[in-house]
């Protein structure tokens, strides 16, 4: 069994920083569960260009209000406590955060723990 608390990941290299974001990543890739399981915060007032070419991902949101933009059909989706949303086409999005939003976020297959997006807003793929 594992056990985990957000205060064993929050400083550590587990916790990835960015401007937009800071994702604490609670399983990974090496914990053999087959998905990994984030708790990240959007920061209010940003956009985030998001494309997962190499994952899928689904997103629960817990705090806060933001919305999701699908790139390619310029559809627009509002986004509160209670909402999820899954991305089950890797499909283009613009993520933003009217307040600050506090999201659940799965991933398959796992990440390993230190990604962050690239200049098209992708993770690369875990290899190993």
């Amino acid at each position: 069994m594992i056990i985990k608390k957000l205060s064993d990941v929050v400083g550590t290299e587990a916790e990835v920083v960015s401007e937009n974001w800071i994702s604490r990543r609670l399983l990974l890739k090496k914990d053999k569960m087959g998905f990994s399981l984030h708790d990240t915060i959007i920061k209010a007032g940003t956009t985030t260009k998001i494309h997962y070419q190499n994952h899928l991902e689904a997103v629960y949101c817990i705090e806060g209000k933001g919305k999701v933009e699908l790139v390619d059909s310029g559809e627009v989706f509002e986004i509160e406590a209670g909402t999820v949303y899954a991305l089950d086409q890797h499909d283009k999005h613009l993520l933003s955060a009217e307040v600050d939003m506090r999201l659940v976020c799965v991933f398959n297959p796992p990440i390993a723990g230190t990604e962050k997006h690239d200049e098209n807003g992708v993770f690369p793929a875990c290899l190993d």
